[in-house]
């Protein structure tokens, strides 16, 4: 890693700090009148088991963020993103949601966040379920979905940037501009994820479960969703990130608890970890491994990164291999296939589609 993208990553979270303890000082002389205006809900993605399902949310004030177009100019999507992270929360509110005939509430903290954690008296299906969100004392429902896992071959994790979505983190000034000026249709997967997902997950049959874990902060959430559903990428919850004092435990300390957690709501399934060379993922991988053993299904790496990055990379796979799991460092998602189908994890059918589309991206 470069010393100015060093310098880069350690300056951040004190600027994103400073922009939170300003609006912390501002939301205590605005936090009533907010509260009293016009409120809008920003539901996250819940996830769980039958028995208990987790849904968290935010409150906020309504900004104006255009609906993303492939044509849009460089200064509109600009302007969205800034209007993102300038976001404006709402504390102190109650927020009441209802699945499968329970009703819970919860209140939204300083930074607007709320979490429901609903415990129905019926056991749930496997699959997707709606909840229905509502702000106490107003009327106006808004609908949020939750993944609840009953029983699956195995599940997936997967990083979000330079992993699914191309985002240059190996470069700050190309990631800074690739960020800032692009939008959820004119930013780009890189070749294959698509399919390989689609086939990981087995869309439309028995679901295998994916999970997204990104140091993307949670003002980013929509874009995320919306970049995910426009190229046809399974979907699934997505845990990011709060400014402020979150990001500074750093990218290995939070992607450990949310594995951690994944794998203790889940005990008896097995995971297939996605991820990419640019940070620490290969890193946090293998102590994963080393951890959990029998847990990990397979490991794929996306390779972002030159040469000298690659061969520490190697030496990891070798670590892993001693615990029975196989590494796959590659630059595209075909290797990850071809080492997919031959586990089982993946058919030959699903495997051909994986080529096709990666073969039609290097043609464009």
């Amino acid at each position: 890693m470069s010393s100015a993208k060093t310098a880069f990553k350690a300056l951040l979270p004190v600027l994103e700090r400073l922009v939170t303890v300003v609006d912390r000082v501002a939301s205590g002389y605005l936090q009533p009148r907010r509260a009293r205006g016009k409120l809008i809900l920003q539901p996250y993605v819940g996830w769980g088991t039958p028995e208990q399902v987790e849904l968290s949310g935010r409150v906020l004030l309504p900004r104006t963020i255009h609906p993303a177009r492939k044509g849009d100019r460089r200064l509109r999507n600009v302007q969205n993103i800034l209007r993102r992270m300038m976001s404006r929360e709402v504390g102190g509110v109650t927020v009441t949601g209802t699945l499968g005939g329970q009703s819970v509430s919860a209140v939204s903290d300083s930074d607007g966040y709320f979490t429901l954690t609903f415990a129905p008296a019926e056991a749930l299906a496997s699959g997707w379920h709606q909840v229905s969100l509502q702000i106490g004392g107003r009327e106006g429902v808004t609908p949020g979905r939750v993944q609840v896992v009953a029983a699956a071959r195995y599940g997936i994790i997967s990083d979000l940037d330079d992993t699914v979505i191309k985002s240059d983190v190996t470069s700050v000034a190309r990631m800074l501009q690739t960020v800032m000026s692009g939008n959820a249709r004119t930013r780009l997967p890189f070749p294959g994820v698509g399919a390989l997902y689609r086939a990981l997950t087995r869309e439309g049959e028995a679901r295998n479960p994916i999970f997204y874990v990104s140091s993307s902060p949670w003002n980013f959430f929509d874009l995320l969703w919306q970049f995910l559903e426009y190229r046809r990428i399974p979907l699934g919850p997505l845990f990011l990130r709060n400014w402020g004092f979150d990001l500074l435990s750093g990218h290995g300390t939070y992607k450990h608890t949310v594995i951690e957690q994944l794998f203790r709501k889940y005990p008896q399934l097995p995971f297939v970890l996605v991820g990419d060379s640019g940070e620490k993922d290969p890193e946090i991988y293998a102590e994963v491994v080393r951890r959990h053993p029998n847990r990990v299904l397979a490991v794929y790496i996306r390779d972002v990164t030159e040469a000298s990055r690659d061969q520490g990379v190697l030496k990891l796979r070798e670590e892993v291999r001693k615990a029975g799991v196989d590494l796959v460092l590659a630059a595209d998602s075909l290797n990850a296939a071809s080492h997919a189908m031959a586990m089982g994890l993946i058919t030959p059918g699903e495997y051909r589609s994986v080529l096709t589309s990666v073969a039609r991206s290097y043609e464009t």
